[in-house]
């Protein structure tokens, strides 16, 4: 059982039957005095792919949903889908970019860490790791001094995902991107 107030990114629960996985949560706190802090969560059911908005309190209960996390490996991707490998039982299956639209951006050869989401014998989704080394191919070029300052520009990585750095990085660059919030982290 998982109260609103313990979910975090990545949770998955149980909801009519079917498991959701919380794909963000915000904390709301009112300024009247015995008033109950909201969570406003959205989750995305993992069969249908449909995402659902509630608020709640957070003494609100949850079942935890019956699923399996596994290693997987990315084989070889292409413009609609992507192909894994589980690690455990060497086995081979497909993710439509519409199935993983969320993890997509952050999904490149090489990349370690990665867990299939798995119920009754059937891949639901992924779970990524938290950081993820991207390489910067397109960015402003540096500005002098901008390590002094906390000025931030957009940068294009390898996949396609505009991140905002600081004004020091410069194309061809490694840089540390955070996958629960598409932030840039630190320099690889």
């Amino acid at each position: 059982m998982f109260r609103a107030s313990e979910l975090k990114k990545s949770d998955v629960v149980k909801i009519e039957g079917d498991p959701h996985i919380v794909e963000t949560v915000s904390v709301q706190t009112p300024g009247a005095r015995g008033a109950a802090t909201l969570y406003k969560i959205r989750f995305r059911n993992l069969k249908s792919k449909r995402k659902t908005d509630q608020v709640l309190r957070g003494d609100d209960m949850f079942d935890e949903a019956d699923f399996e996390r596994r290693p997987v490996q990315i084989i070889f991707g292409d413009s609609a889908s992507f192909t894994f490998m589980d690690l455990q039982d060497y086995s081979q299956f497909a993710l439509a970019k519409e199935d993983i639209e969320g993890e997509w951006p952050y999904l490149i050869e090489g990349l370690e860490g990665i867990l299939s989401l798995v119920s009754d014998g059937q891949v639901l989704g992924l779970e990524l790791p938290i950081l993820v080394s991207m390489t910067i191919v397109e960015t402003s070029p540096a500005a002098k001094g901008g390590s002094a300052t906390a000025r931030t520009k957009p940068a294009v990585s390898s996949t396609g995902l505009v991140v905002q750095v600081p004004e020091y990085i410069t194309s061809g660059e490694v840089i540390r991107v955070d996958t629960r919030t598409g932030l840039y982290f630190s320099k690889a």
